[in-house]
């Protein structure tokens, strides 16, 4: 992997180049950090102080993948994006695999393509973070007994506001 840091700019043109959020990063909390062999992420803050985590990987990544990455990193998912141009991309993913796995069901539900919806693919990732759920941002190491340590510590906590 290349270990040259991603600068604001940079990672401000990736996101625009693989995502419909058009965001303006205002700071880095973790650059390029481990979280496999084959991929890595960097957190950092927009300037409407929202955390994102844009993963990437030199192998094929699904959204499953991306989910345990970011439970082992510490933190707690609010939103997976999906790729620019295509809003909905988790859900006809999820509803055509429900298709060829079912192929004598007409209807199906939220419930019912849940699952499939985790077996799109999504390389490179990006995701909104609602919480870092110890104040630790972890990366992956192979030599720590957990197979992860502490990468950085960042509090944050998302409050939403109700209307």
């Amino acid at each position: 992997m290349n270990d040259a840091p991603y600068t604001l700019e940079s990672l401000a043109d990736m996101l625009e180049q693989h995502f419909s959020e058009t965001l303006e990063v205002q700071k880095i909390i973790a650059n390029r950090i481990e979280t496999s062999r084959t991929s890595e992420a960097t957190v950092f803050l927009s300037k409407k102080k929202q955390l994102y985590v844009y993963i990437s990987a030199q192998s094929s990544m699904v959204r499953s993948d991306v989910q345990k990455m970011i439970a082992r990193m510490g933190l707690k998912a609010d939103e997976y994006l999906p790729p620019k141009n295509q809003p909905d991309y988790f859900e006809q993913f999820g509803a055509t695999k429900f298709r060829q796995v079912f192929p004598g069901r007409s209807s199906y539900t939220a419930d019912d393509i849940r699952f499939y919806k985790t077996l799109a693919p999504y390389n490179p990732a990006l995701v909104k973070i609602s919480e870092v759920k110890t104040g630790e941002i972890y990366e992956w190491n192979s030599d720590a007994s957990s197979g992860w340590r502490v990468a950085t510590k960042f509090a944050y906590r998302r409050i939403t506001a109700s209307s």
